[in-house]
C-alpha cells in the first residue's frame, strides 16, 4: 500500500506542474485565450463632455480629476473657478486645491489665489473696468495679496491706454493724439478703422465697402472693406502713411483693379488719391508710380498696352549654347501682406506663383528660357482655405545684369482678364490697344469674401486659376532679344457650399512666341510657285492620258481626270512644304546658339496642321485612283507554244480512232498567272520593317524627345526632370525625317544589294515569261499598255530537263531576246474566243496583219522624263523599247513613292490627332494590310476574268 501511495504522489507532481504553467500562461498572455479585437469606438475632441478631455494617446475621452474641467483645446484639464493649481506634470496630470474664502480669484497663470478688487470672469480670474490694466505681481514677481486695477494715464504727458490683453499701458494711436490731443476721438472728429481724423481736414470721399465678383455677377458688403477701406484711404491721403497706401492698393487689387467712375469703391478711392497727389514726385521716373503709393496701373489711355509690351526690348539677351549661354529667367517679387506691410524680396522659384504642388526641379523648369511649360492640377477648396487664410500680394520683376555687371530689375506687366473698366471686361478684347495693364497680383483671396465676421468661413473665395507667362521675341533679332514678359491671369470666383467636396482646376503655363508673318509669306510664295508647277504637271499628264485613250475631245471625264492628277501633284506640293517647314523649325530651333527663332505656339500650328491634312487627303485620293486603275487593267497571256505533232485518239461513239493535234499544256499559263498574282503587291521596301524601325527609333532610342518644346537636343530625359509638351510641327518633322531616311535606305538596299544578289521578282517574272514561252499584254488605257515579249528563242518550252538546261546555257551565252513596249490594241475576251485571240495577238506580233502593223523605236530622253509620247500613232502602232520594266507601274512596285508618302502621311495624321506614335504605327500597318488584301483579292479576280484562268488555280 505504501509503495503504491508513493507512486501515485510521484505521478501527481508532473500533473500539478502542467496545471500551474497553464494557469500562468493564461494570466500572462490572455490574448491567446480569445479572439483578438482590433476595432474600438471613434471619438473626436469636441464630443467629449465638459468634465472630460481627449486623450491623444488612447484616442478616447477620459474623465478629468477632482475639481477639474477640460481646457479650451479639449486635450487637457484645468482647475475649475475657485481652485488653484498646485501640481502640473504636463497634459491632464494636474492637482487642484480650493482657494481660501478671502481669496476668491485665481491669477492669470492659475497657480495662485488672489483677492480681486472687482468682479470675476467666467474662468474665475480678476476683471478690471475699461481703460484699466490688471496688476497681480509687483516688479520683482511677488504675488500681491490683492490684485490692483490700474488706470492708464491719458493725460498729455503720457497719452496711454490699456492694450488689447489688458495687462499693459501703451501709447495711444498717433492719429488720436494729433487730432484731439487725447486718447479719445470725440465728435466732431471722425473715427474709422481705429484711426481718428479731424472733420476740418481734406477727407477723401466716403467709399463703399463692396467686394465685386464679376464672374458670378454679384457683389456684397465685405467685412474687411467695411473695417479698413475708409481708414486706409484716409491715412494714405491725409498722412501719406506708406502701409495704409499699400493696404488701399491691396484692396483695389482684391477688387480686380476694376474701376467705375460712378462708384467710390476701393479702386476709385485709390484713383482719387493718385489724382490728387500729382504734385508729388514720381518713383524711378515712372509716371504711373507716385510717391508713397504702390504702382498698380499703367494708365488708362487707349493704345498704351502695345507700347509697354513691344516698344522697348529688354536690355539683356538669351542664348541656348556657347560661352554666353543664358537660359535662366530670374524673376523676383516684392511681397506684401494684406495690411500693406512689406514682407521681403523673394525669387519666384520654388512654386511661389504656382498653386499646383510638384518637385522643385519641375517647378523651376518654368523659368528656363525656351522651355514651353504647362502645369495643371485640381485642388480642393478646403486645402486652399487652409493654406491661404489671408492673401499675399506680389509685384513681379525680371532681374538682369547689364554689360557692366550691374544688377537691374524690369517691371513685369500684368493682364488681368477679370478687370472691368466702367463695367466692361476690356482685357478680354482681342485688340491689345484696348487693354489696361496692371502690376500687382495675388493667388488666393479668402478674406474679402467674409461677409459679417473676419473669423468665419468666407462666403466666396477668389482663386487665380489660370496664370500664363508669355515671352515675345524681337523680330529679326540674332542675339536673343525679347520684349518684356507679360503675365496673363484669370481668377475664378468660387461660391463656397462644402469646402471638403468642392475643388478647382488650376493651370500655370509659360509660352514663347515670335512674329510668324514672314514665315507665312514665304510659305505662301512657295505654295504659289509649286502649285503653279503642279497645274502644269497635271495638264501634261491629262494631255498624255487623252492621247493614250485616243480621245481628242475635252469632256467632263477629262476635267475629272485633270482634278485627280492635280490632287496627286498638289499633295506632293503640300508634302514638300510641310516637310521643309518642319525640318526648318527642328534644325534652326534646336541647333541655334544665340536665339533667333522660337517655335510656333499651338494656335499658330493650326495652319501647318491644315496643310498636312490637305496633303493626306489629296494623297489618299491619288492612292485610291491608282489602286482602282491597277485592279481594272486588261491583261492577256499569249502562249507561243505550238503542238509537237499528232497522236491517235479514240473517238467516243464512233468506235474508232483518228489522229489529233497534241494539245499544248495550260500549266505554263497557270504558272505565269500565279507569279503575276504574287507580284501585284510586291514593294521596294518591307512595310513591317519600316513601321517597326521608325517606332523603335522614336520610342526606344528617344528621337521623340527632339519634338519637345525645349532647347535640349538630347535624346534622353531624366525621370525627375520636367517634360515639356510636344510641338506638333516637331513631331511631324522628326517622324517624316526618320520615315524618309529609313525608306530611302531600304530602297537603296533592295536596288543595290537585295535585287542584284538575292532576288529580283520583277526581273524574275520577265525571265519566267521568256522561259515559259508566254508573252503578256497589259492594257492600262484604251490605246496604251505594256507588252512583255516572252516568246522563247528556243521554239518550245514544253520540254525535258536536259533540253531546258541547254536552252538556259544558250541564253546565258547569247543574251535574251525580249521586247517590252506599249501596245495599241483592245479586245473582248470570252472562253470561246480564247484560242482565236491568242492566234490574233500572235499574228499581230508577227506582223501578219499589215493593216494593223507596228514599228519599234526608242523613246526620246524628254519623253522618258515627262512620261508622255510625242509621236501619235497614225497608220501603225508604235512599240517603244524599254529596259526599265515600266510595266511595274500597274503594280505596287512601280508606285513606291506614292505608297511611301501615303503611309507616312497616314502615320503623321494619326499621330497629330492622338499624340501617340505607337497607335499611329499600329493603325498604319493595319491599313497597309487592309489595302494589300483588297489589292490582292480584287486584282486576283480581275486577273481570272481577263485571262480566263480559273481562279481556283490562283494560289
Amino acid at each position: 500500500m505504501g509503495g503504491r501511495a508513493a507512486g501515485e504522489a510521484m505521478a501527481s507532481q508532473p500533473a500539478c506542474a502542467v496545471a500551474v504553467v497553464t494557469v500562468l500562461f493564461l494570466l500572462i498572455f490572455p490574448c491567446f485565450s480569445r479572439a483578438q479585437t482590433l476595432s474600438f469606438p471613434f471619438r473626436q475632441p469636441e464630443t467629449c463632455g465638459h468634465d472630460q478631455y481627449f486623450d491623444i494617446s488612447a484616442l478616447s475621452c477620459v474623465r478629468c480629476g477632482a475639481h477639474q474641467r477640460r481646457d479650451a483645446r479639449g486635450t487637457s484639464c484645468v482647475c475649475i473657478p475657485g481652485f488653484q493649481m498646485i501640481a502640473n506634470n504636463g497634459g491632464p496630470d494636474i492637482i487642484c486645491k480650493k482657494c481660501p474664502e478671502n481669496m476668491t480669484g485665481v491669477t492669470k497663470d492659475g497657480w495662485n489665489c488672489i483677492s480681486c478688487p472687482g468682479g470675476l470672469t467666467e474662468e474665475g480670474k480678476c476683471h478690471c473696468p475699461t481703460g484699466h490694466i490688471l496688476v497681480e505681481r509687483d516688479v520683482n514677481g511677488t504675488v500681491l495679496s490683492q490684485a490692483i486695477c490700474k488706470l492708464c494715464d491719458e493725460n498729455e504727458n503720457s497719452f496711454t491706454v490699456a492694450n488689447a490683453l489688458g495687462n499693459r499701458c501703451i501709447r495711444c494711436e498717433p492719429t488720436f493724439i494729433n487730432t484731439s490731443r487725447s486718447c479719445a476721438c470725440s465728435e466732431p472728429n471722425i473715427l474709422t478703422g481705429g484711426l481718428c481724423f479731424s472733420s476740418t481736414q481734406d477727407f477723401p470721399p466716403r467709399g463703399i465697402s463692396t467686394a465685386r465678383y464679376g464672374e458670378l455677377g454679384m457683389s456684397f458688403i465685405s467685412e474687411w472693406f467695411t473695417k479698413y477701406l475708409q481708414s486706409a484711404a484716409a491715412a494714405c491721403w491725409v498722412y501719406a502713411n506708406l502701409t495704409s497706401c499699400q493696404a488701399l492698393g491691396n484692396m483695389c487689387v482684391m477688387n480686380m483693379n476694376s474701376y467705375d467712375s460712378a462708384t467710390f469703391d476701393a479702386c476709385r478711392l485709390f484713383q482719387f488719391v493718385f489724382e490728387n497727389t500729382a504734385g508729388l514726385r514720381t518713383i524711378h521716373s515712372v509716371s504711373f508710380w507716385r510717391q508713397n503709393l504702390p504702382w498698380l496701373f499703367y494708365g488708362d489711355q487707349l493704345g498704351l498696352a502695345p507700347q509697354v509690351l513691344s516698344a522697348t526690348p529688354l536690355p539683356t539677351n538669351f542664348s541656348f549654347k556657347g560661352q554666353t549661354q543664358n537660359t535662366k529667367m530670374k524673376f523676383v517679387a516684392a511681397s506684401y501682406d494684406v495690411r500693406g506691410n512689406f514682407i521681403k524680396w523673394q525669387t519666384v522659384e520654388g512654386g511661389v506663383l504656382q498653386l499646383c504642388p510638384d518637385t522643385e526641379t519641375r517647378l523651376n523648369a518654368a523659368y528656363s528660357f525656351g522651355t514651353t511649360y504647362q502645369q495643371n492640377c485640381e485642388i480642393s477648396i478646403s486645402k486652399i482655405l487652409t493654406d491661404f487664410p489671408t492673401p499675399v500680394f506680389y509685384d513681379v520683376y525680371l532681374e538682369y545684369t547689364d554689360e557692366n555687371q550691374h544688377q537691374y530689375i524690369w517691371a513685369v506687366p500684368v493682364l488681368n482678364l477679370n478687370l472691368q473698366h466702367n463695367k466692361i471686361f476690356v482685357n478680354k478684347d482681342s485688340n491689345s490697344g484696348k487693354w489696361l495693364l496692371t502690376r500687382r497680383i495675388f493667388l488666393v483671396d479668402a478674406l474679402s469674401g467674409r461677409e459679417n465676421d473676419l473669423g468665419s468661413q468666407p462666403r466666396l473665395v477668389r482663386i487665380a486659376t489660370q496664370i500664363s507667362l508669355s515671352i515675345h521675341l524681337v523680330p529679326n533679332t540674332k542675339n536673343g532679344n525679347v520684349y518684356p514678359p507679360l503675365i496673363t491671369i484669370a481668377y475664378s470666383d468660387i461660391d463656397i457650399k462644402d469646402p471638403n467636396s468642392q475643388s478647382v482646376k488650376i493651370s500655370f503655363s509659360v509660352t514663347y512666341e515670335m512674329n510668324q508673318g514672314d514665315a507665312h509669306v514665304q510659305t505662301d510664295i512657295a505654295l504659289g510657285v509649286l502649285g503653279g508647277l503642279a497645274v502644269l504637271s497635271s495638264l501634261l499628264k491629262t494631255a498624255g492620258w487623252k492621247r493614250r485613250i485616243g480621245s481628242p475631245m475635252i469632256d467632263l471625264q477629262t476635267v475629272m481626270k485633270f482634278l485627280v492628277y492635280y490632287a496627286g501633284d498638289l499633295a506632293n506640293v503640300f508634302f514638300i512644304i510641310t516637310v521643309g517647314t518642319g525640318l526648318y523649325w527642328l534644325i534652326f530651333f534646336k541647333a541655334q546658339k544665340s536665339i533667333s527663332v522660337l517655335l510656333p505656339m499651338p494656335a499658330q500650328e493650326n495652319r501647318f496642321v491644315t496643310y498636312v491634312a490637305c496633303a493626306f487627303a489629296l494623297k489618299a485620293l491619288q492612292f485610291l485612283h491608282k489602286l482602282i486603275s491597277q485592279i481594272t487593267i486588261d491583261i492577256f497571256f499569249i502562249d507561243w507554244e505550238r503542238p509537237k505533232g499528232k497522236v491517235l485518239k479514240a473517238v467516243e461513239g464512233e468506235g474508232g480512232v483518228r489522229s489529233a493535234i497534241v494539245p499544248v499544256s495550260i500549266w505554263r499559263t497557270y504558272f505565269v498567272a500565279n507569279e503575276w498574282n504574287e507580284i501585284q503587291t510586291v514593294r521596294k521596301i518591307n512595310p513591317l520593317f519600316q513601321v517597326l524601325t521608325v517606332l523603335f527609333l522614336l520610342e526606344v532610342v528617344g528621337f521623340k524627345n527632339l519634338a519637345l518644346m525645349d532647347s535640349s537636343s538630347s535624346l534622353s530625359r531624366s525621370p525627375p526632370s520636367y517634360i515639356a509638351p510636344y510641338s506638333r510641327i516637331l513631331r511631324y518633322a522628326v517622324s517624316t525625317a526618320l520615315w524618309l531616311v529609313i525608306g530611302i535606305i531600304q530602297i537603296v538596299f533592295f536596288a543595290v544589294f537585295y535585287e542584284r544578289f538575292i532576288e529580283d521578282k520583277i526581273r524574275q517574272f520577265v525571265d519566267l515569261c521568256c522561259m515559259s514561252n508566254i508573252s503578256v499584254f497589259l492594257l492600262s488605257h484604251k490605246c496604251f499598255g505594256y507588252y512583255i515579249h516572252g516568246r522563247s528563242v528556243h521554239g518550245h518550252a514544253d520540254t525535258n530537263m536536259e533540253e531546258m538546261n541547254l536552252n538556259l546555257k544558250r541564253e546565258a551565252k547569247n543574251g535574251p531576246a525580249r521586247l517590252l513596249s506599249p501596245s495599241a490594241s483592245t479586245f473582248e475576251q470570252s472562253i470561246k474566243a480564247y484560242h482565236t485571240m491568242n492566234k490574233f495577238l500572235g499574228a499581230f506580233i508577227d506582223h501578219v496583219h499589215k493593216e494593223m502593223d507596228y514599228f519599234i523605236k526608242d523613246k526620246l530622253l524628254l519623253e522618258r522624263i515627262l512620261g508622255v509620247e510625242f509621236m501619235e500613232p497614225m497608220e501603225k502602232s508604235i512599240f517603244y523599247n524599254d529596259e526599265g520594266y515600266s510595266f511595274s507601274s500597274v503594280l505596287y512596285y512601280g508606285n513606291e513613292a506614292t505608297l511611301l508618302i501615303y503611309d507616312l502621311l497616314f502615320f503623321c495624321v494619326v499621330d497629330l490627332a492622338c499624340q501617340n506614335f505607337i497607335l499611329a504605327a499600329f493603325l498604319t500597318y493595319l491599313q497597309q494590310e487592309i489595302f494589300r488584301f483588297i489589292r490582292n483579292t480584287v486584282g486576283q479576280k480581275n486577273l481570272a476574268s481577263k485571262t480566263l484562268v480559273d481562279q481556283r488555280f490562283l494560289i
